[in-house]
């Protein structure tokens, strides 16, 4: 396939979806088809063929829309303008949608219905989930209708590879999956270093608790990651790619190796790509669960057969990576933004944002909040707007009292910083990080000291175990979370607390271990008062935490056999 059979087929098909009075589009992501969107989807088909009027309604399952906890959702397209969106669907009203809509005189179903002036929809601005919702994710044609692989084609004609690594530094895209490193950059030092073999690889392994950002894009766009990997490709001059999905997204997967698939049998991936020169084949590999494996060294680890266990750097991934040749690794989102900057420009992407973060980002908006969901809003946006407009605020009547930004890695941001802007800086001048876009809202019920167990448990339980500050002293610092919530600590467990979060950040080998305190950090900081009250009072002001009569030496079961374990470990080391 060449650049003009490509814009053909968009033409056809832009015309064959003109051609049908109306569109049902449904939602077929995760949380949608665990709330019985496949029978929602089934009553359409059944209803549209009972009255013969296939030829005239188009039923298309779609990525994910957004709203999540008001799915199944399904949206109405007349005459190809979008009319209507139906929250809460279920089989019944789907029967009447479709009686409704596709009728000689279409009407609209008074029920159900998410008004279209929503801030939830118009505070956003959809950059990489543009087509999220609109297209079938399991159609080539329905992304290149909306203009998909025009970039590649772009690119490929008409940029070199030193000119497509010089829009991505322009256009000011740092890396979506925590670090915030400049993306353009690291394009370009994998494209000067010297080597035979180069390789692109896509990080999808998000396991940040409540995080699906990443899942939702395999999802619901698999062909916008495929494009944005294939120009990075070209850019560093490499043939391979490889994209390491989480275990846990066995749909993400599916559709990507069906996106694959296609564009390889189209001639948009594999060899002569677009009727070019250049070469790009990409292959899936599933990941077995494991957190520290969005660690970009253990990651490569994963992928070339071994036990998923950082190493140290340098040499960084750009110079020595997989195989020892030089890699670029970026996160799945990051991946996303780039057909988008190459088909409009780096001014215009970099016109988005703040002054140094720039375009937008994507949250899972999660936790107590009305409407909970994905979102994109532009960088710079307040904490304030996300929690309250987009999301609606705290429900029950109940108050604020944080978010959570960055999951595990990440920290508590308070009510006074509410109008914080959310931007890398401003988030790391709170204690926090961007993260790869978790973002879970708490409300006075919250207990922080339990919060913080909660995250110490989680690293602790995904720690590698590679190096002693990570291993033993996750074990340690959750020891003492265990004793503040129970009622069991003294003032001294609260001084060896902060004492282990410095260590464990500044002796642990990779990101997890470095990062693993900053929950704990943040809510030391903001919510002190919280862990006095548990440790001189024996009282939890949110009355969350039950106490006991356990001495203060005494664990479970389990954390004595942690503890054991990690004793024996130093004691080895």
């Amino acid at each position: 396939m060449n650049r003009e059979e490509l814009q053909a087929m968009g033409e056809r098909e832009q015309e064959k979806q003109q051609s049908y009075r109306c569109r049902l589009l449904c939602c077929a992501s995760t949380p949608c088809l665990s709330s019985g969107a496949t029978a929602v989807i089934e009553t359409f088909k059944q209803v549209i063929k009972e009255h013969d009027l296939e030829a005239e309604v188009a039923i298309t399952s779609t990525g994910c829309m957004g709203p999540c906890s008001r799915g199944p959702l399904v949206t109405v397209q007349v005459n190809g303008q979008q009319d209507v969106i139906y929250e809460q669907v279920t089989p019944e009203l789907a029967r009447e949608i479709a009686l409704a809509h596709a009728a000689a005189e279409p009407k609209t179903v008074e029920k159900n219905i998410l008004p279209g002036d929503l801030a939830f929809f118009t505070k956003q601005k959809k950059v990489v989930l543009s087509n999220s919702g609109l297209i079938d994710p399991d159609r080539l044609e329905s992304y290149v209708a909306r203009g998909g692989y025009s970039a590649l084609a772009h690119a490929l004609r008409e940029m070199t590879p030193m000119e497509v690594c010089e829009t991505i530094i322009k256009s000011g895209l740092r890396g979506r999956g925590g670090a915030g490193y400049p993306s353009g950059l690291k394009w370009d030092l994998v494209r000067k270093a010297p080597g035979d073999k180069k390789y692109v690889i896509a990080n999808g392994d998000e396991g940040d608790p409540g995080a699906y950002m990443d899942r939702t894009l395999m999802e619901s766009d698999p062909h916008r990651v495929l494009e944005g990997m294939a120009i990075a490709g070209y850019a560093v001059g490499a043939d391979q790619g490889f994209i390491y999905v989480r275990g846990e997204y066995p749909i993400a997967a599916k559709r990507l190796e069906n996106a694959i698939r296609i564009a390889e049998r189209r001639g948009l991936l594999g060899g002569r790509v677009l009727d070019s020169s250049f070469n790009f084949r990409v292959d899936i590999r599933i990941g077995a669960g494991a957190f520290v494996c969005g660690e970009e060294t253990a990651l490569m680890a994963s992928i070339m057969g071994r036990r998923g266990q950082p190493w140290p750097r340098p040499p960084y991934p750009a110079q020595k990576g997989l195989w020892g040749f030089p890699t670029l690794i970026n996160n799945v989102e990051t991946f996303g933004n780039i057909a988008p900057i190459i088909e409009n420009g780096a001014e215009w992407y970099a016109s988005i944002g703040t002054e140094k973060s720039k375009g937008t980002k994507i949250f899972a908006l999660a936790g107590t909040v009305e409407t909970t969901g994905l979102i994109e809003v532009p960088m710079g946006i307040s904490l304030r707007e996300i929690v309250f407009d987009i999301g609606g605020g705290i429900p029950g009547g109940r108050e604020f009292k944080a978010a959570q930004t960055g999951g595990p890695s990440g920290g508590c941001i308070p009510a006074e910083h509410l109008d914080t802007p959310v931007d890398y800086e401003s988030l790391s001048r709170l204690g926090s990080i961007m993260g790869s876009g978790g973002l879970v809202v708490m409300d006075d019920t919250s207990c922080m000291p339990d919060v913080a167990k909660f995250f110490m448990e989680f690293c602790m339980d995904e720690s590698c175990g590679k190096c002693v500050p990570c291993r033993v002293g996750t074990v340690q610092l959750h020891q003492i979370l265990e004793h503040i919530t129970n009622g069991s600590a003294t003032q001294e467990d609260l001084d060896k607390l902060e004492e282990l979060c410095i260590m464990m950040k500044e002796t642990s080998l990779c990101g997890l271990g470095q990062s693993a305190p900053n929950p704990l950090l943040s809510t030391l900081k903001y919510f002190r008062q919280e862990y006095e009250a548990h440790i001189a009072n024996r009282t939890c002001p949110a009355e969350k935490c039950t106490f006991t009569e356990v001495p203060p030496l005494q664990l479970t079961e389990e954390l004595q056999r942690r503890a054991r374990l990690a004793k024996t470990d130093s004691e080895v080391s």
